[in-house]
């Protein structure tokens, strides 16, 4: 991974922008979407898009814009961008962002033409909902892990709040009120074998492992693209062998090499 992708509060805030034509109106068009105020040049902004169509240019004012420590995104012209642009799918509070690193604009578009038809238009609605009713699911669920399991299990596949599935939020205020609480105190233990050093070699059952595990139990030999699958706060433990007592929770053993 050589960008990291974040989201960046731009309400009110100035963001500079150079050039005109078609790419410029089109920066414009998402920038004002995320309520940034358009400035010139000589305006104060920590970030800066440049579209201007002559190379000379705009190689020339980037190199102004980063002279006073602007981060800059240059149309067209990957090699010279601080940051990128994503292709977004709204729903918001949700927001997809894909990105390619400005290797193909027209995949993004094409990957977000294909999520625009898979996510439901009323998830933003239901992601509304869980934040209003974040105190009662930490009163059901006061402790913090088992609070994530249960969320976890209700946004799984099939789950009361399948994120892929049509919901209206009062399925929200359901899922609270209902008598199941679904894995949030129990504690599982599973083991991942490794077929290939490549992450994509997993399994849709093991990627959702990795990403849901409290603990990560790492064999010697297990490269770190297959840890990166794990959540960031994960605990990862290196054991060379399956652990006898496992760490609350969901934890995950993870080896290249057949158990017996």
């Amino acid at each position: 991974m050589q960008n990291l992708p974040i989201f960046i509060r731009l309400l009110n805030r100035p963001v500079i922008l150079l050039g005109e034509g078609e790419a410029a109106d089109a920066k414009r068009r998402i920038l004002e979407r995320a309520g940034a105020e358009i400035v010139d040049e000589d305006e104060t902004a920590a970030l800066a898009v440049v579209a201007l169509e002559d190379d000379e240019a705009a190689e020339a004012a980037v190199d102004r814009l980063k002279a006073r420590g602007i981060l800059v995104n240059a149309v067209d012209r990957p090699k010279l961008c601080d940051f990128t642009l994503p292709a977004i799918v709204d729903r918001d509070p949700v927001i997809v962002a894909i990105g390619t690193g400005g290797a193909s604009a027209g995949m993004a578009k094409s990957l977000r033409q294909r999520l625009e038809q898979i996510l439901p238009a009323r998830l933003g609605a239901i992601a509304r909902r869980l934040r209003d009713k974040r105190p009662d699911i930490k009163a059901k669920w006061p402790d913090g892990d088992a609070r994530r399991r249960a969320i976890d299990a209700a946004l799984d596949e099939g789950g009361p709040l399948d994120p892929l599935a049509p919901h209206v939020p009062r399925d929200v205020d359901a899922w609270i009120d209902g008598d199941d609480d679904g894995p949030a105190g129990k504690d599982q233990f599973e083991i991942v074998q490794l077929r290939s050093a490549d992450p994509h070699d997993l399994t849709i059952g093991e990627t959702l492992l990795l990403g849901r595990a409290d603990t990560l139990y790492l064999a010697p030999g297990v490269p770190q693209a297959i840890s990166n699958r794990g959540r960031a706060d994960a605990q990862r433990v290196n054991a060379s062998t399956i652990p006898d007592d496992p760490a609350p929770g969901l934890s995950v053993f993870v080896t290249v090499t057949p158990v017996e």
